[in-house]
């Protein structure tokens, strides 16, 4: 077998959004990454989301057949104005959103180009190193993804 069920795909490593709980939200994200124009460090970007007046890492919901892959660009496009290019697969979060499981599979992103404006759902976007980007972040479950992404680098 090729792709495993448990990880969204099908025997051929295709997206299946068919597969799993139909109750489960499925969504796409990143952990969206730059070198430092000033010191060639790694920076990482967090958006702020005035609906929640949280700090969050790219993601949102899949639409009706779209594959992972594409809704994780087409949101960090639409919340960063960021073009980015996927890089490795990061850890799968799972959570309740109103009592109703959520499943947010993620990638590392290198940010290519782009210009954030504000827009319905983020109003900031903040490049930060590594350990303030931790820090910053809202939700706990979104620290780990940071050390996922840096081990990237190390691989």
């Amino acid at each position: 077998m090729i792709g495993r069920p448990e990880d969204g795909r099908d025997d051929y490593g295709r997206d299946d959004n068919r597969r799993g709980d139909p109750a489960t939200v499925r969504a796409a994200g990143v952990v969206l990454w730059r070198r430092s124009p000033y010191d060639g460090g790694v920076e990482i970007a967090l958006i702020h989301r005035p609906k929640y007046d949280d700090w969050s890492l790219p993601k949102g919901k899949l639409k009706r057949d779209e594959e992972t892959a594409a809704a994780a660009l087409r949101e960090t496009r639409e919340e960063t104005g960021m073009e980015c290019v996927l890089g490795a697969p990061l850890p799968t979060t799972r959570y309740l959103v109103e009592g109703r499981p959520k499943e947010v599979r993620y990638w590392a992103a290198e940010a290519r180009s782009g210009v954030f404006s504000v827009n319905r759902e983020v109003d900031r976007i903040v490049w930060l190193p590594p350990v303030a980007a931790r820090h910053r972040l809202s939700n706990d479950r979104d620290r780990p993804l940071i050390d996922a992404l840096l081990r990237t680098f190390t691989v």
